[in-house]
């Protein structure tokens, strides 16, 4: 089964279980968000991609620049464990590690969670690629991906269990809207990818082309 298909069957599953006033709450917030975030901003194809430094869960600091190094990399930015859309994305992605590795390639997936949090994420969905902790959302900021959650979606979060000035160790309520990018080895853009909605993500398939059409070496 595709992700996408995976996460349109989670959706279903949601609107059908769901209260039907927190469906429509989440319905009236993506599209609110998607009038006015300014996609614009975000890093697009043929941009330097920003760099940057950030620790994994084993602690050690992963660097774009050394990565970069050695080849192309994928960088996905997503909201947090807590999201079960990211999960089935980020679970669609460790699937096709060993082809984006064969291209000499390194995925790597960032979140404003604190590190302990990414560490449980990653222990969870039996990940095998960097996991890293961007606090403060600073590198998703300087790929124009960062927005706040209004109360609304903030007391639905708290009413959850998922309040995130506990998982993320601030008071901002900011999160990365979800994006995937591939990065040539000179640091360009050669694939960007972002949706307001959350529920959307790139396909697999598409990271394998974008890594196809870079040259070797």
């Amino acid at each position: 089964m595709g992700l996408e298909q995976q996460l349109a069957e989670f959706k279903a599953t949601f609107t059908r279980t769901a209260p039907p006033e927190r469906v429509a709450l989440y319905e009236a917030k993506v599209e609110e968000l998607r009038a006015s975030f300014a996609m614009e901003s975000a890093a697009g194809v043929g941009s330097i991609a920003p760099s940057f430094t950030l620790p994994g869960v084993d602690g050690r600091q992963v660097s774009s620049r050394d990565l970069l190094d050695r080849g192309p990399v994928v960088v996905v930015f997503y909201r947090g464990g807590w999201c079960p859309y990211c999960n089935i994305q980020l679970r669609a992605y460790q699937a096709i590690l060993p082809d984006i590795t064969a291209r000499g390639a390194r995925l790597v997936a960032i979140s404003p969670q604190l590190p302990d949090q990414s560490l449980s994420t990653a222990q969870k969905e039996e990940l095998t690629f960097d996991v890293l902790s961007d606090a403060g959302n600073h590198v998703a900021r300087d790929f124009g991906l960062v927005y706040a959650l209004p109360e609304e979606l903030r007391a639905a979060l708290r009413g959850n269990g998922k309040a995130l000035p506990t998982i993320n160790g601030d008071e901002s309520w900011e999160l990365p809207v979800p994006a995937t990018y591939v990065i040539a080895r000179d640091g360009r853009v050669a694939l960007a990818h972002a949706d307001v909605d959350y529920r959307r993500r790139l396909e697999p398939e598409a990271i394998l082309d974008a890594l196809r059409s870079l040259p070797q070496g």
